[in-house]
């Protein structure tokens, strides 16, 4: 009889596993290695108790019956997540009903888990197989007769999925989020890094996050003392998101890529136009700040994204239209979801266009007054410099069989044409000068070129004190192989994209291009120091 086992991070097993007469069949990264932890919003939980013997041996007969190489018995469980251990003789944790797998004793899945856990429905149906059957005979007493015989239908083992998140990538991002959320005691960060030629997602990082081998254990000091078992669940919901799909936010100033792309393409403003910034732009009754309230005087165009200056791009919206802005809103894909290959994305909230006056026009084009997921900026800002092509993010690779062998690559939509290939370098052009010479200069390494853009939005209620801070850059500029997102929910202090989320995907860039094989190109290219003289 076949047996099914859904799993989660532990060691180095793998998510969302199909047991076929005893065979695990696992999701791999890019390079074949088992990816449990780096795909938690995939993931159910395994407990791994091991009631004689010592946790290596456990952890040895589990690859075993993963049907993969070994990993070193001297090799600690990989961190953050701990494996929970079961002392000798310790019963297992009351209440859980723990299904064990044939012929691997201390290791068990939570029921629970199996009924409660999100995502993966790809995965499972990949991995799980199909469970073979012995057919026999029986009289009405159930006994089965002699010489009739039996048929058999044979099992059908899983797939393996390959996956594009990168273990070390991952581990690598998840500690510069812990980093910065811990010295600007942030609410929390969540940072993405992916491929804007094709879509295929590297890193997904949200911290805090919660403890896949304690999932029902709130990551917060929440008091539920006084809470129903319905108010507890909403609060478990809560937690168990992923805020890079499944929540939205006010993008602030990365938006303006959008607001600059649509001009471009439009042809409603130029790299050469002149503008003059007084502090402000007044739009019908309303007086809407730049974030430099003396102003920035005359500037040109990419002087003004340089400044991240509101009354540029307030002009540039203006100049455009509601009717025409919503024609480059829908058009660029922002109307609909990104279709990424994970469960629960949400969709973005934006005014209608009936209701759209002059006032909203101003406000979105600098990205306030409406909300998108993380996701959706990234992919959108993705096929603004990858030549306009609107790419499908995603995790799954390829599907192979148990022996290595590719089955099938797995394909997503890709439309084509939406900006032309000419708005598309000038949008490069002018936000690799953003980095070398403007607000993002704290994102510049030596010898890349690099293009980004700084946000910070003042979450709502306004004037609450409370910030979102962000950045969203690229390299190398001139052909992006690499695109990042980092986003720092409610920092303390300092609050400028600039200078608090800059640096963080400087760090990142600073180990993930040289590991994905990018050279230095430039010979002067600014370092990062953590400047204050451009601000957003």
């Amino acid at each position: 009889m076949a047996h099914s086992l859904i799993a989660g991070p532990v060691v180095l097993c793998a998510v969302d596993l199909g047991v076929v007469e005893g065979r695990i069949h696992p999701a791999v990264d890019h390079l074949h290695r088992l990816c449990a932890e780096v795909l938690y919003h995939l993931a159910h939980q395994i407990r791994l108790l091991h009631p004689e013997g010592q946790p290596h041996e456990v952890c040895q007969r589990l690859h075993l019956f993963a049907g993969v190489e070994a990993a070193d018995p001297g090799v600690e469980p990989r961190q953050p997540h701990k494996v929970h251990r079961a002392e000798a003789g310790e019963e297992p944790i009351p209440d859980l009903a723990v299904q064990h797998p044939p012929h691997l004793r201390g290791v068990g899945v939570e029921e629970r888990q199996l009924q409660n856990a999100q995502g993966g429905q790809l995965l499972r149906q990949l991995a799980q197989g199909h469970a073979g059957k012995i057919l026999t005979t029986t009289d009405a007493r159930g006994v089965e007769i002699d010489q009739i015989g039996e048929s058999r239908e044979d099992p059908v083992a899983g797939e393996n999925l390959k996956i594009s998140l990168d273990v070390d990538l991952q581990q690598y991002a998840q500690q510069a989020a812990l980093k910065v959320m811990e010295e600007k005691q942030a609410a929390r960060v969540s940072i993405l890094l992916m491929n804007p030629q094709n879509g295929e997602i590297y890193v997904c990082v949200n911290v805090p996050e919660f403890d896949l081998n304690d999932p029902f254990i709130l990551n917060t000091d929440v008091d539920t003392s006084g809470l129903n078992e319905q108010e507890k669940q909403d609060l478990l919901n809560q937690m168990w998101r992923n805020p890079c799909l499944n929540d939205t936010y006010e993008p602030g100033s990365t938006f303006k890529i959008i607001t600059m792309s649509a001009g471009l393409e439009a042809g409603v403003v130029s790299v050469n136009d002149r503008f003059f910034c007084p502090g402000y732009k007044l739009v019908d009754d309303r007086r809407i700040h730049c974030a430099r309230r003396t102003g920035h005087g005359s500037q040109s165009f990419v002087e003004g994204a340089q400044n991240s200056c509101n009354p540029v791009f307030i002009e540039v919206g203006l100049r455009l239209g509601v009717e025409n802005y919503y024609h480059y809103f829908k058009e660029f894909g922002l109307l609909k979801k990104t279709g990424v290959d994970l469960p629960g994305e949400a969709g973005t909230i934006m005014h209608k266009m009936e209701n759209m006056g002059n006032v909203e026009l101003a406000t979105v084009a600098f990205g306030q007054s409406f909300q998108i997921t993380p996701i959706q900026l990234a992919t959108t800002v993705s096929s603004l410099i990858n030549g306009g092509r609107r790419i499908t993010p995603h995790f799954g690779i390829s599907v192979e069989s148990a022996d290595g062998t590719k089955v099938r690559t797995l394909e997503y939509p890709v439309e084509s044409g939406i900006v032309s290939g000419e708005t598309s370098r000038t949008v490069r052009t002018i936000l690799e000068t953003l980095v070398s010479e403007g607000s993002g200069k704290n994102a510049g390494i030596q010898g890349f070129s690099i293009g980004g853009k700084t946000a910070t939005s003042q979450t709502l209620p306004r004037g609450s004190g409370r910030y979102i801070s962000s950045f969203l850059g690229f390299a190398p500029a001139e052909d992006p192989k690499v695109l990042a997102l980092c986003i720092i929910y409610a920092p303390q202090g300092m609050y400028y994209g600039g200078i608090i989320a800059a640096p963080v995907v400087r760090s990142i860039f600073e180990n993930v291009l040289p590991y994905l094989g990018i050279k230095r190109t430039v010979t002067e290219t600014p370092s990062g120091e953590n400047r204050a003289d451009g601000v957003d």
